[in-house]
């Protein structure tokens, strides 16, 4: 939604070409910002929905009648879109996925511990972990580890897969819903094998969840996995889906270094009380967006949203997203030109006059570089190249 509003606001008409997972739910949305358009009076059209398989998604990528792209996907399609987008030279947002950290540091005060557990549950479960700067990695300092573990394992346990849709009003509370799909369960299964077999301890979940009320539905049990190292596939490997992966740092520089051992560099969240410390991670940490004490709070404040490293290039939202939304031109023109107008001086006016005229339209040329770029003392210079002194 974020990138259909700015946009529109740029003035630009979109087409909205979601993934063949998500047909319904695309064309939902995209029905959202088109009565919205008519609610204000303005012409629906603007706003475009196109469903089709990846082979033909091309037409579209690489079509000359696109003015830009915002891309937000995986890595191996990125490649894709891009190379097709070369073709008619359209630029491209690129904003793919993230292996983010959450840094909890050990100086976490006691009425705080509570509040950011909360944080860390929703930052990992929320969307059953399929959200682009979900927290995939939370890095925690020695004297808070045996904590989170402690208070998180009954937490965890007893979250309740299930669908919002379907629910009665005398239900059970839902806390997490299915995935999009079960494509990636058989990975996500052998991720947590082997880190497991590499020395990882499974808490709770690690398997695909066969729910009784809904058997069809493609649901991931509710994962805690502790003792995740950086060596592991799963520490690498962005997971997409309600994987709660702890891991242990001895310090603020090593968690630092973990949380940069990835070649993702999207989101990032840090925690405790310590400004130096805090800060310290701010400035260290590889990401695009960094949350002090909060998680994700980058969608609220429309602040530009984006990454480095492999997880892309480019921003949306923010003033910075509304500017790579428009071709830019640059303008100039005289501010007094009924004072003075743009012209060539006389010794510099083409073809020389006489012998002596080319060390004239040089004194003129490096005086006006001069008074143009020196310091005081540089543009006193260039005056007096200027007038022949």
């Amino acid at each position: 939604m974020s990138p259909i509003i700015a946009s529109i606001f740029a003035g630009n008409a979109i087409i909205v070409k979601g993934s063949e997972n998500t047909a319904w739910s695309s064309s939902y949305f995209a029905s959202v910002a088109t009565q919205a358009l008519v609610a204000c009076g303005h012409n629906p059209n603007l706003v475009q929905a196109v469903v089709c398989w990846p082979d033909v998604a091309e037409h579209l990528t690489s079509h000359p009648g696109i003015a830009h792209i915002t891309f937000i996907g995986s890595r191996p399609v990125a490649h894709h879109v891009c190379a097709s987008a070369s073709k008619s030279l359209t630029p491209v947002c690129v904003e793919l996925g993230g292996k983010d950290p959450a840094i909890v540091l050990d100086d976490l005060s006691n009425s705080d511990f509570k509040r950011v557990s909360s944080i860390l549950m929703r930052g990992v479960f929320q969307s059953a972990g399929q959200n682009c700067v979900g927290i995939e990695r939370v890095i925690a300092l020695p004297n808070v580890y045996n904590r989170l573990v402690g208070h998180l394992t009954p937490l965890i346990n007893g979250l309740r897969p299930g669908s919002i849709l379907n629910s009665l009003p005398d239900d059970q509370p839902i806390d997490m819903g299915a995935c999009v799909s079960d494509a990636n369960f058989a990975k996500l299964e052998e991720l947590i094998n082997d880190a497991v077999s590499h020395g990882a301890r499974l808490i709770c979940g690690g398997k695909r969840y066969i729910h009784p009320q809904y058997p069809k539905g493609h649901y991931f049990s509710p994962t805690f996995l502790i003792d995740v190292t950086p060596s592991m596939k799963i520490a690498q490997t962005e997971l997409f889906a309600p994987v709660f992966t702890l891991m242990r740092a001895t310090s603020v520089s090593d968690a630092i270094s973990i949380a940069n051992s990835t070649l993702y560099a999207l989101g990032a969240s840090v925690y405790g009380s310590s400004t130096h410390d805090l800060e310290r991670v701010v400035r260290e940490v590889h990401a695009g967006m960094v949350a002090v004490n909060d998680f994700a709070v980058t969608y609220m404040v429309q602040l530009p949203f984006g990454g480095v490293k492999g997880s892309g290039y480019g921003r949306f939202a923010g003033q910075e997203g509304i500017r790579s939304l428009c071709n830019q031109k640059a303008i100039t023109r005289d501010r007094w030109p009924w004072l003075i107008k743009t012209s060539i001086p006389g010794p510099m006016d083409l073809p020389l006059d006489g012998r002596g005229a080319v060390q004239k339209a040089w004194n003129i040329a490096t005086g006006i570089v001069w008074v143009g770029y020196g310091d005081l003392r540089g543009k006193v210079k260039g005056v007096r190249g200027m007038i022949g002194l």
